[in-house]
């Protein structure tokens, strides 16, 4: 399906929402997770999703992508060939399908989303297989053409992750959820825990790749560099709540509530 649909009666193009979260609520006991989230999201757009420790933007991001179930609101996804369906009422296997296809997911921790004792080729050829690449040598020269698309030498191919440094790892990591062509990437911390000089040019390749592919994202970080630099548009939450959202340079260079306004003066360290 389209990315835009036309609306006859008002003679417009209207572009066809690719997520839509509505009410989106999670609770751990008495502990808010995150509360009554709703946002649209279309395809080949970035959203950032920003924060101090425990505002809510983890749970928000496991909620979205089918690791927690909420406990009140709903999440829809633009199914191929189905049109927009509450991911939570999908069958499970419908659900998996849908995580190895049309959606990737990359974790802080690289190894949270590699197999450390298969190769390099092989983690990037598992995911082609998820999606019914069956042909060996085709596999391989795909894996061997995403190596190159992340900067990591061809030679490395037959090694494990485990050999590798953090920042190659995350490199693989983003191969290996970007080779099937997702509609919509997950970023959880994508360059925490990366030396600085790593962290630039992660970034700079994560932009690329994303625009190239037009591919959408949800990015949640603390750092506000990473959103600027990726995020079309940018929510920002404090106790589980969205307190502010906006495009992303309308709400870093000129921030409305006073949480914000600590964030982007960096009087709260987060």
């Amino acid at each position: 399906m389209s990315a835009l649909v036309l609306s006859e009666s008002l003679g417009t193009t209207v572009r066809q929402p690719l997520m839509r979260a509505t009410g989106v609520s999670k609770s751990y006991g008495d502990t808010i997770g995150c509360l009554d989230v709703s946002f649209t999201l279309h395809p080949g757009e970035v959203i950032g999703v920003v924060g101090e420790s425990g505002s809510g933007k983890s749970t928000l991001l496991n909620v979205l992508s089918a690791q927690l179930p909420p406990d009140a609101g709903t999440v829809e996804y633009d199914l191929r060939h189905r049109g927009m369906s509450d991911i939570f009422r999908l069958s499970e296997p419908d659900r998996r399908r849908l995580m190895r296809t049309d959606w990737g997911i990359v974790h802080q921790n690289p190894r949270d989303g590699l197999r450390m004792d298969v190769s390099a080729g092989g983690n990037v050829g598992e995911r082609l297989m998820a999606i019914g690449a069956r042909h060996y040598g085709e596999i391989r020269a795909e894996g061997l053409d995403w190596l190159a698309k992340v900067e990591l030498d061809a030679s490395r191919v037959d090694d494990k992750p485990k050999t590798f440094s953090g920042g190659m790892q995350q490199r693989l990591q983003i191969a290996r959820n970007l080779v099937t062509r997702p509609r919509l990437i997950f970023m959880d911390e994508p360059t925490g825990g990366l030396d600085v000089s790593v962290q630039a040019r992660l970034l700079d390749l994560l932009r690329g790749l994303v625009r190239e592919l037009g591919i959408a994202a949800i990015v949640v970080t603390h750092d506000l560099a990473v959103v600027r630099l990726l995020a079309d548009r940018l929510m920002v939450m404090r106790h589980g709540r969205v307190v502010e959202e906006g495009l992303t340079d309308q709400v870093l260079d000129d921030p409305h509530h006073p949480y914000t306004q600590l964030l982007v003066s960096s009087v709260l360290q987060v």
